[in-house]
């Protein structure tokens, strides 16, 4: 995903697609206590409405996956990593109902993966 700024996700389990907005990308330690870095994001889909999800990215895990896989940790990287994971929420309908989403660990080397593949295609 390249543009994680405004995309289109679905169908989720109810065939609604949602239309997302990035909102913003903040260390979480300065608005929660926790170490994460939180990235906001607004859905919008006309039947549905609108809501707001935020997917927390613990920091400990961002720092040992940027070393493993030599990627640097910059806010497009953990915005693009959230975008997966918000992509994933979406489809399978899991965590939906919670406002603030941690991502595991093997989740988010799952999706380092998957930016990488798609990184080296756009190249």
């Amino acid at each position: 995903m390249q543009n994680f700024r405004q995309f289109e996700v679905g169908p989720d389990p109810f065939g609604r697609k949602f239309q997302v907005w990035f909102k913003w990308l903040q260390t979480a330690i300065s608005i929660r206590g926790s170490d994460t870095v939180d990235v906001k994001f607004v859905l919008e889909n006309e039947q549905a409405g609108s809501a707001q999800k935020t997917i927390a990215l613990p920091h400990a895990d961002l720092v040992a996956l940027s070393r493993e896989t030599g990627r640097q940790m910059d806010d497009p990287w953990c915005s693009r990593l959230a975008a997966l994971h918000l992509v994933h929420l979406v489809e399978t309908g899991e965590d939906m109902e919670k406002d603030v989403v941690a991502v595991a660990p093997a989740s988010l080397k799952q999706y380092a993966e998957e930016l990488a593949r798609q990184e080296l295609n756009a190249a």
